[in-house]
């Protein structure tokens, strides 16, 4: 009997602490919903009122600048009508892929990337893109014709480029009776 009874006694005292602690978790619980609800559950602006005020005070700002704008005693500006010219459009175009050839005397090898340009009709690139074979065999010999020296500078790039621009030129006026090309750009330039 007496082990009966401290078993009842162990049983129900642990009954009492599962109690006090669960109510003790709920009430806890509670309080924080209740806080989180205090600070984040009021009621919270709506963000488009907010834009609609933004909105409507720069309207405002910008009818008074124009307002005191216009009370102003400096003459306004009057703008003028820019007479029509011909503008000439330059019309590009890049070879495909590299030029890639040894220098002349030279174990060296030039390695560029070759564009063209033209303020003439889309006829001349069109030209450009129907003969790119026989012109890319013309730049290559041109290429070959200079030496590590000639290259080196820019002036010597510059005396490169009108050189491949002459010799595109000469072909395509012998393929097709006008060269039309004006400059020669390089969009890479390697000496190896």
């Amino acid at each position: 009997m007496a082990e009966n009874e401290a078993e009842q006694k162990a049983g129900g005292g642990l009954v009492k602490k599962l109690l006090i602690f669960g109510g003790g978790g709920l009430v806890m619980i509670a309080v924080g919903l209740g806080a989180g609800w205090l600070i984040f559950g009021s009621a919270q602006p709506d963000p488009s009122e907010e834009i609609e005020e933004i909105i409507e005070r720069k309207l405002a700002e910008r009818e008074t600048a124009e307002a005191e704008a216009d009370n102003s005693t400096e003459p306004q500006k009057q703008s003028k009508d820019t007479p029509e010219e011909d503008v000439f459009e330059t019309i590009y175009h890049e070879f495909a892929g590299t030029f890639t050839t040894n220098l002349d005397g030279s174990r060296k090898m030039l390695q560029l990337g070759i564009g063209v340009s033209t303020q003439y009709d889309d006829t001349v690139m069109m030209n450009v893109e129907s003969h790119q074979l026989a012109l890319r065999s013309v730049i290559l010999g041109v290429i070959s014709n200079f030496s590590e020296e000639d290259v080196k500078g820019s002036a010597g790039r510059e005396m490169l480029a009108v050189s491949i621009r002459d010799a595109i030129n000469g072909k395509l006026e012998a393929l097709e009776n006008f060269g039309g090309i004006e400059e020669v750009h390089f969009t890479s330039f390697v000496l190896q």
